[in-house]
């Protein structure tokens, strides 16, 4: 007898409709927890409202990476139980994204943030929204706490939950000192700087944090899983990034639904550091008079150099080298027994510091329970390619 086909469209339809479903359960037993330590009535609202406003409404796909990564990893349907406790990784990454976002979004003084206010500039909540950032963060270890405490890879989560925080860090760090909206020098700007702002600034939250979560709830606990998942999905994160920028640049505001600012913004991106590559004397001048002014004359100044360069057609030729170099990678995984060994690429992907939390002998047993899978990149990176906004 045939299995029935699944559309995967109302699969993941229905997979978002249940992670919500526990997002409110998690948010409620947040507040009650103020609410257990006898806080006034305005503080636990005020909670409340911090974590309803920042934290369920964007597209969700880290989280919600988290449960893909497990299923994808069992082979089988998730039992309700299993569904849930892989929701609470996913939501604990939802609630990083929040925090980074809370933060960022006053540093850069963005205005507005999915489509509404940032946090920030909703009335009566100003400098308070940094108090606010840290409760954010705060509660991603209680919820760890309260449903993982008891698991054997408990201190792996803490562990890539807070090496991963510190990266993203060290990445937001160097994005606003080479960056600033108000003093451009693209002298500061190279392709190595941008790299490292990607990897550290997004490849490692938004790509292998979900992952890695995903595979130690799974059981697996070999280092070499985790080099091989890392020397992919960084790759990975690096080039949605570079996807971002040549949209911003290139794509319409139909298509990509805002409207491009990286050019006003003076930001570092990669359009901007292969025309500073290739382009000559003259060149140079204009993107150095041009770059990063409040001014739509000057951005289509930069975007003539831009063209000039064909610094579209260079990015379609990265795009497919870089699909056929991680489909190689993803290949080259072998899908063996549980327990058995994993492939770990022959080149180390740099830059990059301890790349994952590596394992603790006393812990305990530490063969994996499942084998690492090929579904679980292709997945990612088929998500990605050519994509449009």
């Amino acid at each position: 007898m045939s299995t029935p086909t699944v559309d995967p469209k109302a699969k993941a339809a229905e997979t978002k409709k249940k992670f919500l479903e526990v997002w409110q359960k998690l948010e409620d037993e947040l507040v009650d927890l103020m609410k257990k330590h006898s806080m006034p009535e305005d503080a636990t609202e005020w909670f409340r409202k911090n974590l309803n406003y920042n934290t369920p409404w964007g597209k969700l796909n880290r989280g919600i990476s988290v449960v893909d990564t497990y299923e994808i990893l069992q082979g089988r349907p998730l039992t309700d139980e299993e569904f849930f406790k892989a929701s609470v990784l996913g939501w604990c990454v939802e609630l990083l994204q929040a925090y980074f976002l809370v933060a960022d979004d006053m540093m850069d003084a963005s205005i507005t943030r999915r489509g509404q206010p940032c946090w920030y500039r909703v009335p009566h909540v100003g400098n308070i929204a940094i108090n606010d950032s840290f409760m954010l963060e705060a509660a991603i270890y209680h919820l760890l706490k309260v449903h993982f405490r008891e698991e054997k890879c408990y201190v792996y989560l803490l562990e890539l939950f807070l090496e991963t925080t510190f990266k993203t860090e060290i990445g937001q760090l160097i994005d606003l000192i080479t960056a600033p909206e108000d003093e451009v020098d693209l002298s500061k700007f190279s392709l190595k700087k941008h790299q490292l702002i990607v990897i550290y600034k997004t490849a490692y939250y938004s790509f292998y944090l979900p992952v890695a979560l995903g595979m130690r709830y799974a059981g697996i606990n070999s280092d070499s899983a985790y080099a091989t998942a890392l020397a992919i999905l960084i790759p990975i994160g690096e080039y949605f990034q570079i996807q971002d920028d040549y949209l911003d640049c290139f794509g319409t505001p139909e298509q990509i639904g805002k409207v491009g600012t990286d050019i006003l913004d003076n930001k570092c991106s990669w359009n901007i550091n292969i025309a500073l590559q290739k382009a000559d004397e003259r060149q140079r001048k204009i993107l150095d008079e041009n770059y990063g002014k409040k001014d739509s004359v000057c951005e289509a100044r930069v975007k003539e150099v831009f063209n000039e360069l064909q610094i579209e057609p260079l990015y379609k030729e990265y795009e497919q080298k870089t699909y056929e170099k991680l489909n190689k990678l993803i290949d080259a995984i072998p899908e063996d027994v549980p327990g058995g060994p994993t492939a770990t690429p022959n080149t180390q992907y740099e830059p990059m510091m301890e790349p994952f939390p590596l394992t603790i002998p006393n812990l305990g047993d530490d063969k994996d329970v499942v084998g690492l899978k090929r579904e679980v990149f292709r997945s990612f990176l088929n998500k990605i390619y050519k994509r449009q906004k």
